[in-house]
């Protein structure tokens, strides 16, 4: 009874749901030094989860919330993270006002993939044809821990966000750190984002001095959709520039004699479409292309298209099919949303269930 209580109590104060997303397929990949690859695996569309998000009303408009998020292996039950940690994905509390904005702290994505994964790509940074394949979000440029962020209100369908993540190395207290800005714009058939975000590559030594890389990653980002019904347009460019504005996903996936360099300055372009097609299909397809304008030229460019089936509004079906090409040597691969390739062709093949 005790017990019962306790739940009944804690169920009318708070609001807390779990939640999830497993995919699974086939995915071939060829052109890369490592030759033909197929095998099953995991997170291809997105990445598989398991999370937690919860609410709890404070009065006066205002709430607390939470969120925890561990990604996880549908091909061998595995967690999937690199770095041990149980929730690898998200893991942030904070406080939402209605007329204040939000307030969250802990690991959190930034601004820069929020833009790319849900504005600028019709593959949602998912399948064969993923943004990341040639934008920049690599390491810290997808989530970054130790963040505070701060979103306002949205107000005649225009919002602002601010991030600012700590760097926590002793000695210094700019080693590390990242912030990013974000002017977003969402009403009616227009969604725009314009996103700005700064990485501090220094590393504290030994001591109070800091070994000083060359300089800060720098990436600027317009993303737009626009919804005409019978089809939605994408666009995208980016600028990119200094240490890790623009990381390789695979150091060298050629083999090649000399390895491939990340670009210190460089422009990204998206142009894509999705187009809903009966009974409950969508085509995809874009047009991406990463243009080096350092002395190395090292450009790429993407070709990508991809067919979604709703079973259900849980449920869907997926192919997808992309092709890279490199120039003067570039290095880029063609993955997926969990992976990043091996060559220069691959084509997805597989499901997704959310709950």
């Amino acid at each position: 009874m005790i017990i019962g209580g306790f739940a009944a109590q804690a169920q009318a104060q708070s609001n807390v749901t779990i939640y999830g997303l497993v995919d699974a397929g086939l995915v071939s990949e060829r052109g890369g030094a490592a030759g033909s690859v197929t095998k099953v695996t995991s997170g291809i569309g997105g990445q598989s989860r398991l999370g937690f998000r919860g609410t709890e009303d404070l009065g006066g408009g205002l709430s607390a919330i939470f969120q925890l998020e561990t990604g996880l292996k549908v091909d061998d039950g595995a967690l999937d993270n690199t770095n041990s940690a149980l929730f690898n994905r998200l893991s942030y509390v904070g406080l939402k006002s209605k007329e204040a904005g939000s307030l969250t702290i802990g690991r959190q994505y930034t601004m820069l993939y929020n833009a790319m994964s849900q504005v600028a790509d019709p593959f949602g940074a998912g399948y064969a044809g993923s943004i990341k394949n040639l934008f920049p979000t690599a390491g810290a440029n997808t989530r970054t821990s130790n963040a505070l962020v701060y979103a306002t209100p949205v107000m005649e369908g225009f919002s602002a966000e601010a991030l600012y993540s700590l760097g926590e190395q002793a000695g210094s207290a700019t080693a590390g750190r990242q912030f990013g800005l974000g002017l977003n714009y969402a009403q009616g058939p227009l969604n725009a984002r314009l996103v700005y975000n700064n990485r501090n590559n220094d590393t504290a030594a030994v001591g109070t001095t800091p070994a000083k890389l060359q300089d800060t990653g720098r990436n600027t980002l317009l993303a737009v959709n626009y919804d005409f019904q019978v089809a939605k347009a994408y666009f995208a460019y980016g600028a990119d520039k200094g240490v890790n504005s623009a990381a390789l996903p695979v150091a060298n996936a050629y083999g090649y004699a000399v390895a491939p360099k990340a670009s210190l300055d460089s422009n990204d372009l998206l142009i894509g479409v999705s187009v809903p097609v009966a009974p409950a299909g969508t085509i995809l397809a874009s047009y991406t292309r990463k243009n080096d304008k350092t002395v190395n030229n090292q450009d790429a460019d993407q070709w990508a298209v991809g067919y979604l089936y709703a079973l259900s509004k849980r449920t869907s079906t997926y192919v997808a099919y992309a092709k890279i090409k490199n120039k003067n040597g570039a290095g880029y691969t063609v993955g997926n949303n969990n992976e990043a390739g091996s060559g220069n062709k691959a084509f997805n093949i597989g499901v997704r269930h959310s709950f």
